[in-house]
């Protein structure tokens, strides 16, 4: 549940979902809204949906819904069901102001959306396979492990593999995020010091100053458009004489910082800030001859365990779904054993 809007709201829309799932299949539901834990995340609203598996009518439950366990129906019904869900925060956030939205596509299909409008580095973001499921005892010492390391103050380290195969995806995403985040500064920076007359080298190094400053808490629009016009103001006290590497100097000193996030996709992001392609390097940018970029790396570390956990969580399954038979033969009546 979205931790930017008000218990109400939070309340208001789960009750709307569950109200959608009697309505289409009938079934009873039952609903838990459960709070962050005071030693977890502060943002970990969510809510416990639970249904029965017959229709519920006047004279008890009676058949078995099979629309969500058709092969051909199922699919359909889980998607429009998280479309559902998706629509409904995303009108809630809304009526609050935020900005931010809920996707409830595919990693897959959001990455050929980013990639349709150009956006390139979203698309590379998006290039990663979804996150693996921690499983409740796995969360559970997790948890206590995060809360232990926050009274001792010290750095939480994962004590599961599991655990461990998590912390480190959410940290190089996170990385990620903040490598666009200072090229989105970059740009902005650079495109303002141009408009306002400055000289490449002038607007260049306001951009890697806005790019490399430390100052990255949570800003707002405001914030943004004040630290830019600080920016300006020294820049425009400076000598706009090129330095000794001559004019690309920004532009270099920009590219090897990107690049310690980046490999060659943060380069050519850079040279992106003056209107150059990565083409214009003079270098060969195929994926055979630049460096791995971070999710390649990411996945190259993370691949061979979280495959052997995936193939854990399969068979697991498949228990589960064969008890799951055994049970409705004993529960249908007239069935043969």
């Amino acid at each position: 549940l979205p931790s930017e809007i008000s218990a109400e709201d939070r309340s208001q829309i789960t009750r709307k979902f569950a109200e959608e799932l009697v309505s289409r299949y009938g079934v009873a539901v039952d609903v838990a809204i459960h709070s962050p834990l005071r030693e977890g995340d502060q943002r970990n609203h969510h809510a416990h949906v639970l249904t029965s598996t017959r229709k519920l009518e006047a004279e008890g439950f009676t058949a078995k819904t099979r629309v969500l366990d058709s092969a051909k129906t199922g699919g359909v019904e889980i998607e429009q069901m998280r479309g559902l869900w998706a629509e409904l925060q995303n009108r809630a956030l809304e009526r609050v102001g935020e900005v931010e939205r809920v996707d409830h596509r595919s990693l897959e299909k959001q990455r050929e959306t980013a990639l349709d409008r150009g956006d390139k580095l979203s698309a590379e973001e998006l290039d990663r396979d979804p996150e693996l499921k921690l499983g409740p005892a796995a969360n559970s010492m997790e948890r206590r492990a995060k809360a232990m390391a926050e009274r001792q103050g010290r750095e939480y380290v994962p004590v599961t593999e599991r655990g461990a195969v998590v912390h480190a995806a959410r940290q190089a995403r996170a990385a990620f995020r903040e490598m666009r985040e200072r090229l989105d500064i970059a740009r902005e920076t650079y495109g303002a010091e141009r408009e306002a007359g400055q000289g490449r080298v002038s607007a260049g190094l306001a951009a890697l100053r806005a790019a490399t400053s430390k100052e990255r808490g949570e800003r707002n629009p405001g914030d943004f458009r004040e630290r830019l016009s600080q920016v300006v103001g020294r820049s425009r006290d400076q000598d706009d004489t090129p330095k000794p590497e001559g004019r690309n100097y920004a532009r270099e000193r920009l590219k090897e910082i990107m690049e310690k996030d980046a490999g060659r996709d943060g380069q050519a992001a850079v040279h992106k800030l003056d209107g150059h392609s990565e083409y214009d390097l003079g270098e060969d940018t195929s994926r055979e001859a630049r460096k791995p970029s971070v999710n390649e790396r990411l996945k190259d570390v993370l691949n061979k365990p979280r495959e052997r956990l995936e193939i854990e969580d399969e068979r697991d399954q498949e228990k589960d779904r064969e008890v799951e038979k055994d049970r409705d033969i004993d529960r249908d009546p007239g069935l043969s054993h």
